[in-house]
């Protein structure tokens, strides 16, 4: 059984202890933010030029990456790890695109890590994508649960 506190406490501290700066974004920023969907993995964004430093600490939690991961919707840095069967990925913030489905055209989606807010998860105060910025996100890649997400968090921070 996954243990999503016991990873999410990892990582964090992880990041935290080793100075590597990063934001919460994805289904877990949406659930601080007021989705209650199920969650699926925790992510988080860090500049690209971290993955060095940080790939030695994580080394035998990794089933994926670092390097380059191509989807209809994604192409970005991506790296993913497991621990305690809970998934987490670690994605660059600095030369992503992402498939924006209302334009219909790859774009640019570079994150400012600066302009995250904090918020208290599971005793740990941390840096997550702002809800608008998450929302503005999610509207373009337009998947199910990021629909499910959108109406979540318009409801409660609207």
């Amino acid at each position: 059984m996954k243990n999503t506190e016991e990873a999410f406490k990892w990582i964090v501290g992880l990041l935290q202890e080793n100075k590597i700066p990063f934001q919460l974004s994805g289904g877990f920023a949406a659930k601080m933010h007021g989705s209650d969907r199920p969650l699926y993995d925790i992510d988080i964004e860090i500049p690209d030029s971290y993955f060095d430093n940080l790939r030695p600490l994580v080394k035998n939690y990794i089933v994926y990456g670092p390097q380059r991961y191509l989807d209809e919707t994604f192409d970005l840095l991506l790296m993913t790890l497991k621990f305690e069967e809970q998934k987490i990925d670690i994605s660059g913030c600095e030369n992503d695109k992402l498939y924006n489905y209302i334009t219909n055209q790859w774009e640019s989606c570079e994150t400012n890590l600066n302009n995250a807010v904090r918020k208290e998860f599971y005793s740990l105060t941390i840096p997550v994508i702002k809800w608008q910025d998450l929302v503005e996100y999610k509207k373009k890649i337009r998947r199910p649960t990021d629909l499910e997400d959108i109406k979540a968090i318009l409801q409660k921070n609207s």
